[in-house]
């Protein structure tokens, strides 16, 4: 009751008035009024948007974090972070879930068409969106209107999507990260624009490690192309018995829904809606095999794609690859977004990481650039 009635006597003071204007006389946003004071006339002038407005406590969190001081160092960084919050699309009522494009365009950034996504996420009454690296924030205030547009007040920082090599080793999928890394795929799977990836985790490269010490460099590269597809598919728009082509040559996969559950060919997807630089990553619990693509899901047990398969006396492909240096917790996820895992991440900073091979001063110019349009 008292949420509702501080939103009602927040949207009656605040309709009709500028963006500044509300963040300026609303005290949870006191914070924010102070980082986006050097960008005023760039923010004032937004029309048909959704802002997500960090909270105060959300900016003490941050300021009182290690990336703090590359805020006060490269003030386009701040101009990166806030690009990120303001959704493309008035949004006053997030309904269900939905994958949002932001004003984060430039493509150090990212290399999403149209904007980098943000997942909304509505569970009864509350609304989250997630972010990169699977981090959540939570709407402690919703629908504020100003004159172009919403403002939803969030409790968490954003996390900009990292490349898709990066988000693995995070997600502690180190055999499918070395495994591109052995092929050099890397660099096609982090900058190829709107991917989406289904990596195995490293129980399922377990599990067929044996099968793959085996292979030519010819038949593995065909295995991971096989895990790729051009195009966002993100869980809303994954349609039942749909043939997708891969990137193996033109070899296509099935998409299943089983109740809760999306399966590809027969692995089941269980970490979903990973949003990375140029796209989406889904986490399977099988590799896939381009030679039986014909399997179907196994509702009642986890099976392999590879006849006869025999596991390895060591974890395939990880040699050399960094162990994460977070956690982010995956397995509370699945009753957030209803069926589909999804988390909060802990520890993990929301700086940014550059898409391509270029310096900082570039990468954050292009955000500034964007700003000043």
């Amino acid at each position: 009751m008292k949420f509702a009635a501080l939103t009602l006597a927040l949207a009656s003071t605040a309709f009709g008035q500028s963006l500044i204007q509300v963040i300026n006389s609303t005290s949870q946003l006191s914070g924010l009024s102070s980082i986006i004071g050097p960008y005023e006339q760039q923010f004032a002038n937004l029309t048909n948007v959704t802002l997500l407005a960090p909270d105060n406590s959300a900016v003490n969190a941050f300021l009182n974090s290690s990336t703090a001081g590359a805020l006060s160092q490269q003030a386009s960084l701040a101009q990166a972070i806030l690009l990120y919050h303001v959704i493309q699309g008035n949004y006053s009522n997030i309904t269900d879930t939905s994958f949002l494009p932001t004003s984060l365009l430039p493509p150090q950034y990212t290399n999403v068409t149209g904007g980098q996504r943000v997942e909304a996420v509505r569970n009864g009454q509350n609304i989250t969106f997630f972010s990169g690296l699977l981090q959540n924030s939570s709407v402690v205030n919703a629908s504020i209107p100003f004159s172009g547009g919403t403002i939803h007040i969030i409790d968490q920082f954003l996390t900009i999507p990292q490349n898709i090599s990066s988000t693995g080793v995070a997600l502690n999928l180190t055999s499918a990260v070395g495994a591109t890394r052995t092929l050099n795929l890397s660099e096609t799977l982090d900058n190829t624009p709107d991917l989406t990836c289904f990596l195995p985790n490293n129980a399922a490269f377990a599990r067929i490690g044996g099968n793959l010490a085996n292979l030519t460099t010819e038949n593995l590269t065909s295995i991971l192309s096989y895990h790729v597809i051009p195009g966002l598919y993100y869980s809303t728009n994954i349609t039942n018995g749909s043939s997708v082509q891969t990137l193996d040559q033109g070899s296509n996969i099935t998409l299943r829904i089983e109740g809760n559950s999306t399966y590809v060919n027969g692995a089941k997807v269980v970490i979903p809606n990973v949003l990375v630089a140029n796209g989406v990553v889904h986490v399977i619990d099988a590799v896939l095999n381009p030679a039986n693509s014909t399997q179907v899901p196994n509702t009642a047990t986890t099976e392999d794609a590879f006849a006869g398969a025999t596991s390895a006396s060591e974890q395939p492909f990880t040699s050399g690859v960094p162990t994460p240096t977070s956690s982010i917790a995956t397995e509370s996820a699945t009753s957030v977004q209803g069926g589909h895992s999804s988390s909060s991440s802990s520890g993990v900073a929301w700086r940014p990481i550059e898409t391509g091979a270029m310096g900082m001063a570039a990468l954050f110019g292009g955000a500034a650039a964007v700003m000043n349009m």
